[in-house]
């Protein structure tokens, strides 16, 4: 189980802080929607700069025609991140372009596929793909396993049956961990890290119990004690 850090704070200077004050612990630094738009491939290598060491997963979840998102793929492992992430809804022919065209390269970045948001509940996600969470993501997890990704992102709770489905190698990134039950705030299907834990999930991401404790780097510690 390897920690992975939301730096979704408001500003590339809070992120960079937020950072800075973790170089010491080789981890994971997730950049999303907001930070990469905002402060694009200098935030990037400003994080390397910090600790080279940091692996850099870059949460843009790509859906697009196949040929656009292998383009962009290509992009983004020009970048060096270590990981990305697509949606397993684009399809299968979406992951085979993806995968091909990322091939050539000798140190590829992982690709993962989401397949169900956290921030859904059942009734909400069955309104738009006419069947329930758990039964859905492990279809996704499936399809992304068979078309030669490297994992998926799903919550906690489908982590374990999702690898009993595919293999025990095929990765898990799960996102909206509470590590000691932290409140949920705007997220669905939370879980802790004894949970995840039991639930067999590589990658567990956490951000908001982190960047808003009084002492981030305290409450990293903590977490790395757990894993």
């Amino acid at each position: 189980m390897e920690l992975c850090i939301a730096l979704d704070l408001p500003s590339a200077k809070e992120n960079l802080a937020l950072a800075e004050s973790l170089k010491s612990h080789n981890i994971w630094m997730k950049v999303g929607f907001r930070a990469y738009i905002r402060d694009g491939k200098p935030f990037i290598e400003a994080l390397k700069k910090i600790n080279p060491q940091f692996k850099i997963f870059l949460d843009l979840k790509l859906y697009d025609i196949p040929n656009t998102m292998a383009d962009a793929s290509e992009e983004i492992a020009k970048l060096g991140v270590d990981m990305f992430n697509i949606h397993a809804s684009a399809g299968k022919v979406a992951m085979q372009t993806v995968m091909e065209r990322l091939s050539s390269y000798e140190n590829r970045p992982l690709v993962l596929a989401v397949t169900a948001l956290t921030s859904f509940d059942e009734e909400n996600f069955s309104l738009i793909y006419e069947k329930g969470i758990d039964e859905k993501a492990k279809q996704f997890a499936k399809l992304s396993y068979e078309n030669g990704l490297d994992g998926v992102v799903c919550s906690t709770f489908e982590s374990k049956v999702i690898k009993e489905a595919t293999s025990s190698d095929f990765l898990t990134l799960c996102p909206a961990i509470r590590p000691f039950g932290e409140d949920a705030q705007d997220q669905q299907r939370v879980a802790t890290l004894e949970l995840a834990k039991k639930e067999l999930v590589d990658f567990p991401v956490i951000g908001r119990p982190i960047y808003k404790d009084k002492n981030p780097a305290q409450k990293v510690e903590r977490i790395l004690q757990h894993l």
